[in-house]
């Protein structure tokens, strides 16, 4: 009989013993001697042992706090800390993981190919109890896959996660880990597969004290935008990050991992390492995802045990041909209905030339990948949110380009990521947020408004002045979307497009392969793919405000964006702000 309680054994941290005492391990090897202090019960000298570790047998079981002291009167949190009580400079709580009671105990995840992913940020829903009260309503509209933004511990009560400090402990503003396992449960009993977004490549400005007691965490000759660069060289370093992945696989159930900002890892053994670890970590059967951002396009990682990557070019090109914009790194892609055809046939535009933005080569060649290999989407935290005011597409594209775009995203073979509040036209901005000290906050407000003074809607030092201070209680309270505001023409539009592909597109992408993509002009594309089955997908796309000429198509429609366009199509036009898609059967 399958058991339905569930833990991750940790090699380090508080470990609850079958005798009724917990085992404390921490590894400082920057320092000779560490006392653990127990809330309720004083303090006892750790016992040191080789390679920098120390450990103690206490008797104290679930919900003790608890804290390390150094010898100079240092005290922090555990570093591997389940739960903390007090935000990230408060104590460590020892956690029973056997105490929650699994009831969708016979889920194994979905097949990555199936993934239809919403992207969203746990405090702007409502926490994690708030999430899962909107689990059956994404689940009906179509969508697969929930991908929680980070939620490790940082510091303060708002924060898009990427300061977190303590990777193992969900942050407590959020709710507790049983309602988070609650979360996850429910949504494997609706058909969800949950993913959580991680970052191992920093730690946050305020609360990471390993500084103080494992410098040897860090490597002092490689520096990153946020200081020193974590030493994927040494052991004890992989071992936390990697057992830090097998934790929220195993004892939450997670059915995957969004790897944040790879390419900040300066050590190129770590993620192979790191992906066979994983892999090897889980019970048999199960299907999980694990995929990465790479600012580099490197495709090479996905021919190993990674399953995707984030293709940012892929929504470079589409915001450039919804929005003109040709700023920053939309500088990139001048020619975007050429680059996005690319985009549709091999996966990435940048594939080792070199950016007009920096003159460095970019990328490695993708036109032999799957197109499940390629996480496209027309926005997402990141997009939205690193923009001064954190506007919407829906504030800055025609919105019956912005209804083709969509329609071409959700269509395409590629896997899909809408951002929360896409899929109901939300109009609330998603700006960035954090909820630091008052030193660190002001470094935080004067760093972001210095970053857009070279863009000329900023270039004026006044105007600079008014995007939202990052601090401001009202910069996330503005940031919360509200379904009650939606529109429902913009769900209906994607009830129709998720059922679309469920039906007729996802159980035709085992080896589904280009047949090649060419740009219409400079505002539209066309695509074209050999389906696992032998039909053949044809997608067409005029972002433009004017007709394009193109070759006849004569086969059955599968989506059109307004009644008769497809007709229009077989006469060799494609009107504007306009997607057709067909799928042609094999003869």
């Amino acid at each position: 009989m399958q058991s339905n309680h569930f833990a991750h054994k940790l090699p380090f941290g508080a470990e609850l013993q079958s005798d009724g005492n917990t085992v404390f391990r921490i590894w400082a090897p920057s320092v000779e001697t560490i006392e653990i202090e127990i809330k309720s019960a004083g303090t006892h000298q750790m016992v040191p042992g080789e390679g920098g570790w120390f450990e103690q047998r206490i008797p104290c079981g679930a919900g003790t706090r608890y804290r390390y002291r150094m010898a100079d009167g240092l005290t922090v949190p555990d570093p591997a800390s389940r739960r903390q009580d007090g935000d990230v400079h408060g104590w460590s709580v020892v956690l029973d993981p056997h105490a929650y009671e699994w009831q969708n105990v016979g889920w194994n995840g979905r097949s990555w190919r199936e993934a239809i992913v919403y992207e969203l940020h746990a405090g702007a829903m409502g926490g994690f109890s708030g999430v899962t009260g909107q689990l059956e309503r994404l689940a009906d509209l179509g969508f697969t896959t929930i991908e929680i933004m980070p939620i490790a511990d940082f510091p303060g009560q708002h924060n898009w996660g990427y300061d977190g400090v303590l990777p193992f402990a969900p942050d407590e503003v959020y709710g507790t880990p049983g309602e988070l396992k609650t979360l996850i449960d429910r949504a494997h009993g609706l058909g969800l597969s949950v993913m959580l977004d991680v970052v191992y490549n920093h730690f946050g400005p305020d609360g990471a004290y390993l500084h103080a007691y494992a410098k040897q965490f860090f490597d002092e000759g490689k520096h990153t935008p946020w200081g020193a660069a974590i030493d994927f060289t040494r052991p004890e370093v992989c071992s936390y990050f990697i057992q830090n992945a097998l934790y929220w696989l195993n004892e939450y159930r997670f059915d995957g991992l969004r790897f944040d900002a790879v390419h900040a890892i300066a050590e190129p053994g770590f993620l192979p390492k790191m992906a066979s670890a994983i892999r090897g970590g889980i019970e048999p059967g199960r299907e999980i995802a694990l995929v990465l951002e790479h600012e580099g396009n490197k495709s090479s990682l996905l021919d190993g045990q990674f399953d995707a990557q984030w293709a940012d070019d892929a929504h470079h090109c589409l915001h450039v041909l919804l929005t003109g914009e040709t700023e920053g790194y939309y500088e990139n892609f001048v020619n975007a209905a050429e680059q996005l055809a690319r985009c549709l046939r091999e996966g990435f535009a940048y594939q080792g030339e070199k950016s007009p933005q920096t003159g460095k080569p970019r990328g490695e060649p993708s036109g032999h990948l799957p197109t499940t290999a390629f996480v496209y989407c027309l926005q997402n935290h990141d997009q939205i949110g690193n923009r001064a005011m954190g506007e919407r597409l829906i504030q800055l594209a025609d919105p019956e380009a912005l209804a083709a775009a969509t329609a071409m995203l959700l269509l395409a073979p590629m896997i899909p990521l809408v951002f929360m509040g896409e899929e109901f036209g939300s109009r609330a901005p998603f700006l960035f947020f954090t909820d630091h000290n008052a030193e660190l906050a002001k470094l935080v407000r004067e760093g972001r408004r210095k970053e857009f003074a070279y863009f000329v809607a900023f270039a004026d030092p006044q105007r600079r002045e008014q995007i939202p201070d990052p601090n401001a209680p009202e910069t996330f309270a503005l940031s919360v979307p509200d379904v009650e505001d939606g529109d429902p023409n913009v769900t209906a539009l994607y009830r129709v497009l998720l059922d679309t592909r469920t039906r007729h597109i996802v159980p035709r992408l085992n080896n589904c392969r280009s047949a090649g993509a060419t740009a219409l002009g400079k505002t539209g594309v066309l695509a074209r793919w050999s389906m696992g089955d032998g039909a053949t997908l044809i997608l067409a796309t005029n972002f433009g405000s004017k007709a394009l000429s193109i070759d006849p198509v004569d086969g059955p429609m599968l989506f059109e964006s307004r009644k008769g366009d497809a007709e229009i199509v077989r006469e060799g036009k494609l009107p504007p702000h306009t997607t057709v898609a067909f799928m042609l059967e094999r003869t």
